[in-house]
């Protein structure tokens, strides 16, 4: 094992978008049970080391890979396309009124504390983010990296959204 593979090498996936998340689990299971640091209660100070290492650098793929927004993030990375969340903000019109739409949804049913509207919001939220994870699939399989840069910046904004929907259900249930 090399410690500076890429997270799919290191759990001997191919590169892609689509991941059977079951058989990432079971891969990431058999690395932590080889690397995991209390196999090596016993070792010397410089094995120690290195397992703390590899589990780390397990957990830390096995968490990027797990989630679609942190893998695609990171096949973008991989394929040199920087996504400029914090330097571009520039979305288009259509979209962002879409945004305050839903925002102001999410505000009028939390302050009117409807349960059942925000997981109405939730859910309907949800759905659309899948489609666009397929969607998203799609343009990885078709190398179309200036696309998905598009996709994957907006589906941050969704998360949020969604998030924040989540955040709104937590807070009526106190």
């Amino acid at each position: 094992m090399d410690l500076r593979a890429d997270h799919f090498s290191l759990f001997g996936l191919n590169p892609g978008f689509r991941l059977d998340l079951s058989d990432l689990d079971s891969r990431y299971r058999d690395i932590q049970a080889q690397v995991h640091p209390d196999r090596f209660a016993n070792a010397s100070d410089a094995e120690r080391r290195l397992s703390m290492q590899w589990a780390t650098h397990a957990n830390e793929a096995y968490l990027t890979l797990k989630k679609p927004l942190e893998r695609a993030k990171y096949m973008l990375h991989l394929a040199g396309h920087d996504i400029q969340a914090e330097s571009n903000t520039a979305m288009p019109a259509d979209f962002l009124m879409e945004q305050m739409e839903w925002r102001e949804a999410v505000m009028e049913a939390r302050g009117g504390g409807d349960h059942h509207e925000l997981e109405r919001l939730h859910n309907r939220l949800w759905a659309d983010i899948k489609s666009r994870y397929d969607d998203l699939g799609d343009l990885f399989e078709q190398n179309n990296h200036e696309l998905a840069t598009d996709r994957v910046r907006r589906l941050m904004f969704l998360e949020k959204l969604l998030y924040e929907i989540d955040d709104a259900l937590a807070s009526l249930e106190e």
